[in-house]
């Protein structure tokens, strides 16, 4: 298990939505130094917390950020983009896109920042993930966090034996401008980032943030038509 009071954090897309939700977070709860990461980062009042340019996509950019943060224990792997449309009506460039952002640029964060903890100690690698990847009917975006869920399952054999702690976390929509315009109930950023923290401290693999998901998680046993929640276009 890994603290967060005196930890130095890194959180792609922490600038905004869910991301900017764990920032505060951390900062509340004694974090030294929370890395955040945009695309077009903004200047930030509080000292301790650090803008850095990233598009996850970019693996040049990645490796960057990684020599710039090598003194990170926690890697908070937010970043991600929703296309809603069906798979068969999709711009097949925007199927791409989600995975390469959602899939591929996470374990590039994940491949580049392995070593740094590494280096710090083993500290912890936190995945977000979603409901929708155990879910039928969210397109792209729910099969890009179903390999996501694969992808950090994996990362947790493999990165177990530097003393990495590897965090999934699922939840339901979380009430930012990425889904503002999807008519379901929505969980409050600040509730979800405190759940993750909460599971992180406490030293767990994998956390489920609301009542929804854990429904949904158990319905994997069951026949795949109860799975389907249609995300809509």
């Amino acid at each position: 298990m890994v603290a967060v009071e005196g930890s130095v954090v890194l959180v792609t897309g922490g600038q905004r939505g869910l991301g900017k939700a764990f920032t505060e977070a951390l900062l509340r709860r004694g974090a030294a130094k929370v890395y955040v990461t945009a695309r077009k980062p903004v200047p930030e009042e509080d000292p301790r917390v650090v803008p850095l340019p990233l598009d996850v996509t970019d693996a040049e950019a990645v490796t960057a950020v990684a020599e710039r943060a090598g003194d990170v224990s926690v890697v908070l792997n937010n970043a991600g983009v929703l296309y809603p449309s069906p798979l068969i009506e999709a711009d097949m460039a925007d199927v791409v896109a989600t995975f390469d952002t959602n899939v591929f640029g996470a374990l590039r964060v994940a491949r580049a920042f392995a070593p740094v903890l590494a280096a710090n100690g083993g500290g912890a690698l936190v995945d977000v993930h979603s409901l929708l990847s155990w879910a039928s009917g969210a397109g792209a975006y729910g099969a890009s966090k179903a390999a996501l869920w694969s992808v950090t399952n994996s990362l947790r054999l493999e990165l177990a034996p530097q003393g990495t702690q590897v965090v999934g976390v699922h939840l339901g929509f979380a009430d930012t401008e990425m889904v503002a315009a999807i008519p379901v109930a929505k969980l409050s950023p600040a509730e979800v980032a405190e759940a993750v923290l909460d599971g992180l401290e406490a030293g767990e693999d994998e956390v489920l943030v609301d009542e929804a998901t854990r429904r949904v998680k158990a319905a994997l046993s069951g026949p795949v038509a109860n799975l389907a929640v249609p995300l809509g276009r």
